[in-house]
């Protein structure tokens, strides 16, 4: 009989499931936030100063950490321990599991959990991107061309993403055109931030999103927006966002019509222009310039970052929807809302 071997340290020392995950957390804050200090720690943790006063020393005894004029940073001894030791941390943090039981409950290939809840915490969007930007490297191949869409949480990818000898043959393409007044958060800005962190090509696609059909049909014909248009039935890798219905309506600036045909039809989230009921049903689609769902679906691998307990209505909706082959990156807070929420649908 084969026995897990991180049970078998937990039974000879109990106290590890307890001192390496918090340990560990520290350290992966350093990693992804620092510089940071003392009060960054303590407000993403919610632990003692004594407590990070004492791990951080530790840390940084084990050269894992290090002081800078501006606060902690991990060394590159700390990111090999966070990568060699990240496998342990989600079995005995619990995250593996709840990882395995959410993408069988949505099914899909893959569900990536980091600790917290960015409704919680802001700062937990730094760990979604760095995960997205670590599982980007690990599948992506020479010349592909990766499609991605705009907001807050796949900018979040942008510091983590670097020069490797894969990621700069790539070619970052804009999923769609603009809306907003988010500039910095805009497809078109994201695709050309990826492409400088990585050294690698990007097509950007600078047309309004919301096009009338006249509009659509003339602006599909231009050279420039073609050669984006066929880009996207051959793309390799899709990175995209879901947002709540409500919240993407309101940065549309959508007409009172459409917020009230949402609210009628009870539209729970949107992802690339298409917004869907709690079914997964779509009841809406704005007419844009950008790649479109079925073209999504046939991407080989589609890399969905989200997190939120606020919007864990709106990813289970989505992925009633979704392609088999989406990878889901998402935080603790909505992966516990859509496993404790299934769990009580089966008590009813």
């Amino acid at each position: 009989m084969k026995h897990n071997p991180y049970k078998l340290v937990q039974q000879l020392v109990p106290e590890l499931s307890t001192i390496f995950p918090l340990r560990y957390r520290i350290l992966q804050v350093i990693a992804v936030s620092g510089p940071v200090g003392r009060r960054t720690i303590l407000d993403t943790l919610n632990v003692s100063e004594r407590t990070v006063r004492n791990e951080t020393t530790l840390l940084m005894n084990q050269n894992l950490i290090e002081t800078s004029p501006k606060g902690m940073i991990c060394t590159e001894k700390g990111f090999v321990a966070l990568e060699n030791l990240k496998e342990v941390f989600q079995d005995l943090s619990g995250l593996s599991s709840k990882e395995k039981k959410l993408a069988q409950l949505l099914g899909i290939e893959k569900v990536i959990i980091v600790p917290g809840d960015v409704d919680v915490d802001e700062s937990i969007k730094q760990h979604l991107g760095n995960e997205a930007a670590l599982f980007l490297m690990n599948i992506a191949k020479k010349e592909n061309a990766v499609a991605i869409t705009g907001g807050s949480t796949i900018a979040s990818l942008t510091k983590f993403l670097s020069p490797t000898k894969t990621l700069n043959t790539l070619t970052f393409v804009a999923a769609r055109g603009s809306f907003g007044n988010e500039m910095n958060l805009q497809a078109n800005t994201l695709v050309s931030q990826f492409a400088s962190q990585c050294g690698a090509d990007f097509r950007t696609l600078y047309l309004p999103e919301n096009l009338s059909a006249a509009a659509y049909a003339t602006m599909s014909e231009e050279p420039v927006v073609k050669e984006v248009l066929d880009m996207y039935e051959q793309i390799d890798i899709v990175i995209h966002g879901i947002g709540t219905a409500k919240d993407m309506a309101n940065r549309r600036h959508s007409s009172e019509e459409i917020l009230h045909l949402l609210h009628e039809k009870n539209a729970i989230g949107e992802a690339f222009g298409y917004y869907f009921d709690e079914f997964g049903e779509v009841i809406y689609r704005i007419n844009t310039i950008g790649i479109q769902l079925n073209q999504v679906k046939n991407s080989p691998h589609i890399i969905a970052v989200a997190g939120g307990s606020m919007k864990a209505k709106a990813i289970q909706a989505y992925f009633k929807m979704a392609a088999k082959q989406t990878t889901l990156i998402t935080d603790e807070g909505a992966a516990n809302e859509i496993l404790q929420s299934s769990t009580n649908e089966l008590s009813l």
